[in-house]
């Protein structure tokens, strides 16, 4: 049986290969996922290692809030000087050394622009001359309190030497400096992961960096001859007490690399999703390929039966072709896997700047998920074909091959269980009702609803697929093609279903984002009473920010009624970590959000005065004259009175702090700006002005209300790209489900195709027959992905209306595409299959058995 088993398989060896394919890059996508976020980490452990190789022990103090930072690391309170001066009083320590450095230091390049990074941080530091790891090669280290010295990567980038005058944004707003020196590191290296480094004196980058003269943000410490860094950590930690971090150059190392590798962790869980998406798709086409290959072996499988196979025997060859197809897939697979983490890790380290990668390496969880995934995959596609297979009765060898469609009660009935459940997790999860399972619920939700529309889809395709392929019936090729693609419901589902996967995804993501962008619109159009706006678009964790006194002379301008500034940072308030906000003028406020308080008074706030949103009073139990402590990053504590309470879409935030407070914020610049004008005001004179006064502010520009909401949700379509980017491979293995079935379906009506030629069909009209079928099965299966992606997405935006996103906007324009591309895939999809199909021998075809 074993022989036989094999002997069908290289006899069929064409038909599979493209099911197999699916599976190839499904397991490519999971391996290639592991070998990458593999490198990278052992990569970064390098580069940490070789950073603070030269450490032996570090003392920083503990972040006042983790999680502080604003999507970056958390924010460290800076450290007294008197802390170095008691570290090196320590026995044991042979030097101590105060350091600054921390995130943040932006340079304007030549052409008036900040330098980016992709995502690298930009660290302003004090010169502490060369060692081991800096190394000067042009000028030398900073003298001056306008002097600077920069890494080569960053003067490369900006395209600056030696002499030149650049802008320089920190916590302060921009400032002159002339370029003295430019420094690399050991290994010949402009750069360290990407990373910008800008080197002030002392003074400097403690008023700049840490915004407090005299302090540090770490303090780095030689051990003496003989005197082990755990020793050393251990003395160091009982000095400074429990406020302080002290661990040892390793130990920093480890951490600093744990971070990184966090954010690769969470990286490489939204790749394995991308790819169980596409080995789902890859499932029905599997499905569809063993299901198609078992019809046409009816009579031979019948005729093992009659001399003498069990049905056991029957399922275990199926199975055997099954394992045999995923074996192999999976070894090409994990190859394919490894060649693709390879080249994203090269493409990776050039785009992230002089990233020195570690050599490629097969981690064993790429080889495990590659063969479990790809064998496991197969096995289940295959397992119901195989079961159908052993019920071949042995008298079915003397009948003929074709076999008669089954009723659809139970399949349907087994949709509509299956969709059911998978209707049920979804509003568990959407609901909240997941008990902190609510991510697992969702997913759950939506790999149901699929798999149960996908049961339910034979019931209507019949029906439907003839509706859109009387768009065709006007030829005697479209009226067969149309006649065709109906003939199995079954075939004709699946095939569908698997392109309907991937269009679903994008249309229901396109539909919450969407949805997004108009409420936002909306959300500024009726609660802001401001022309213009001063703001720049977030692109890393740090959001641009200027001068606040911009929003002074702003208010100052003829035809200006208001001008209000606004700052934030993340805080502890009463215990609970939240985002807080600071205003620069009350009034503004007032005039802008049209705020009014609804307990208290709004007119002025104190600066140990707070304005609350109703609903944070009411969940605080908080009226005003009640107190409120909150902790800023970088240490303050301060207790504020609650002076007024506010309608929330009133009121920029929940927690409206006077202008005072943002003095403790981590960044003590405004982070917005909302302009209102007089009647009348000329906005283009008034927006001319605005730009004059934030030229010194290139992270900002000056934006009607229009272009700012834009500039506000520019990230959605950024990841809507992103998105359609990584489904492109569940659309393209969807793709190869088409040839795959039209490529069998061609093979199993070999005689009925000869029989056509016979009576007059010329070989244009069987390749034109074959393309409608493609094309009315690809556009039955995105019309399918449009409608259930558009049931999601609606159902998300209406869980989401208490948070905001109240206007449910459907992309028509976008739908319209997507049915457009369907033809177009029909037809690429249907090029090989037609061309074989016109080609067909017609004497051979007609004694074809």
């Amino acid at each position: 049986m074993v022989r036989a088993t094999l002997k069908s398989l290289l006899a069929r060896k064409v038909r599979l290969v493209l099911s197999g394919l699916a599976v190839v890059l499904g397991v490519m996508f999971v391996s290639g996922s592991f070998v990458l976020t593999d490198t990278l980490g052992r990569s970064f452990d390098a580069i940490f290692a070789d950073a603070f190789e030269g450490i032996d022990v570090n003392v920083a103090a503990k972040p006042a809030i983790e999680g502080a930072g604003q999507g970056g690391p958390p924010v460290a309170a800076p450290l007294p000087a008197g802390v170095v001066d008691q570290v090196a009083q320590v026995p044991g320590v042979a030097r101590a050394t105060g350091v600054v450095n921390a995130d943040g230091a932006r340079l304007i390049g030549g052409n008036g622009k900040v330098v980016g990074t992709l995502g690298a941080p930009q660290f302003g530091q004090n010169w502490l001359g060369e060692d081991d790891l800096i190394q000067l090669r042009e000028g030398r280290g900073p003298q001056a309190a306008d002097e600077i010295a920069i890494n080569a990567g960053l003067a490369e980038a900006a395209k600056v030497g030696l002499g030149d005058r650049v802008g320089v944004l920190t916590l302060a707003p921009k400032r002159e400096f002339t370029v003295v020196g430019v420094f690399g590191f050991s290994g010949d290296r402009d750069s360290i992961g990407g990373a910008q480094n800008i080197a002030f004196t002392t003074p400097a980058a403690q008023e700049l960096m840490l915004g407090r003269p005299g302090t540090f943000s770490s303090v780095t410490v030689d051990a003496a001859d003989g005197v082990r860094a755990e020793t050393l950590r251990d003395d160091v930690a009982a000095v400074v007490g429990d406020g302080y971090d002290v661990q040892t150059g390793r130990q920093l190392s480890d951490s600093a690399a744990a971070g990184l590798k966090e954010g690769l962790s969470f990286f490489n869980r939204i790749l394995l999703g991308f790819a169980g998406v596409a080995l789902l798709v890859g499932t029905f086409l599997i499905l569809n390929t063993f299901s198609i290959i078992v019809a046409q072996r009816t009579r031979e499988l019948a005729l093992m039966r009659a001399i003498g196979a069990s049905g056991r025997q029957i399922i275990g060859s199926v199975v055997l072709e099954a394992l045999a197809v995923g074996l192999l897939a999976s070894l090409l697979g994990l190859a394919a896997g490894v060649g693709v983490g390879a080249l994203l890790a090269y493409l990776f380290g050039q785009l992230g700047g002089d990233l020195a990668l570690a050599g490629i390496a097969v981690p064993p969880s790429a080889v495990v998920s590659a063969f479990a995934v790809g064998m496991l995959i197969t096995l289940v596609a295959a397992l119901l074909p195989a079961l159908r297979a052993a019920r071949i009765p042995p008298i079915a060898a003397m009948q003929d091959v074709a076999t008669p469609d089954r009723p659809l009660t139970r399949v349907t009935v087994a949709g509509g269980i299956v969709t059911a459940l998978g209707v049920g997790l979804l509003t568990l999860g959407l609901t909240g009702n997941a008990r902190g399972n609510t991510l697992p619920t969702i997913l759950g939700g939506v790999l149901f609803a699929f798999v149960g529309v996908a049961l339910l889809t034979p019931l209507i395709s019949r029906p439907v697929v003839s509706l859109l392929g009387a768009v065709f019936a006007w030829s005697v090729p479209g009226k067969l093609g149309r006649l065709n693609s109906g003939r199995n419901p079954r075939r004709t589902a699946i095939t569908a279903a698997a392109l309907m996967v991937g269009i679903a995804l994008v249309t229901g993501v396109t539909v919450i984002l969407d949805s997004a962008k108009s409420s936002i619109a909306g959300q500024v159009e009726d609660s802001l009473d401001a022309e213009l706006a001063i703001s720049g678009a977030q692109t890393g964790p740090r959001q641009p920010t200027f001068d606040p006194a911009v929003v002074d002379r702003a208010a100052a301008l003829p035809g200006v009624t208001a001008a209000l500034g606004l700052f934030n940072d993340f805080a502890e308030v009463d215990g609970e970590r939240r985002y807080v906000n600071a205003a620069t003028d009350l009034a503004a406020v007032q005039r802008i959000y049209g705020a009014r308080a609804v307990a208290g008074s709004l007119g002025t706030l104190r600066p140990d005065q707070i304005a609350l949103s109703e609903p944070v009073a009411e969940n605080r139990g908080k009226s005003v004259g009640d107190t409120l402590t909150i902790r800023y990053a970088r240490g303050a504590t301060h207790t504020y009175t609650v002076a007024a309470i506010v309608p929330e879409d009133e009121l920029p935030g929940s927690y409206l702090l006077p202008r005072q407070s943002a003095a403790d914020f981590t960044v003590p610049q405004a982070y917005l700006a909302l302009v209102q004008l007089a009647d009348g005001t000329d906005q283009d004179r008034v927006q001319a002005e605005l730009d004059t006064l934030v030229a010194d502010s290139p992270e900002v520009t000056v934006v009607d209300r229009a272009a700012y909401v834009e500039q506000q949700t520019s990230g959605f379509d950024q990841i809507l790209t992103m998105i359609q980017i990584l489904l492109a491979l569940a659309i393209v293995i969807a793709v190869l489900g088409i040839v795959n079935t039209l490529a069998l379906s061609v093979l199993e009506r070999t005689r009925e195709l000869g029989l056509l030629r016979a009576i007059g069909l010329r070989r244009a009209q069987t390749m034109r027959m074959i393309t409608v079928e493609a094309v009315v099965i690809s556009v039955f299966g995105a019309l399918l992905g449009i409608v259930v992606g558009t049931a999601l997405g609606a159902a998300v935006v209406e869980a989401l209306r208490d948070e905001g996103i109240t206007d449910l906007v459907l992309p028509w324009s976008q739908m319209g595409v997507f049915l457009v591309l369907a033809a177009l895939i029909g037809v690429i999809a249907a090029a090989v299959p037609a061309i074989r199909a016109a080609r067909i021998n017609v004497l051979g075809a007609i004694a074809h058995d």
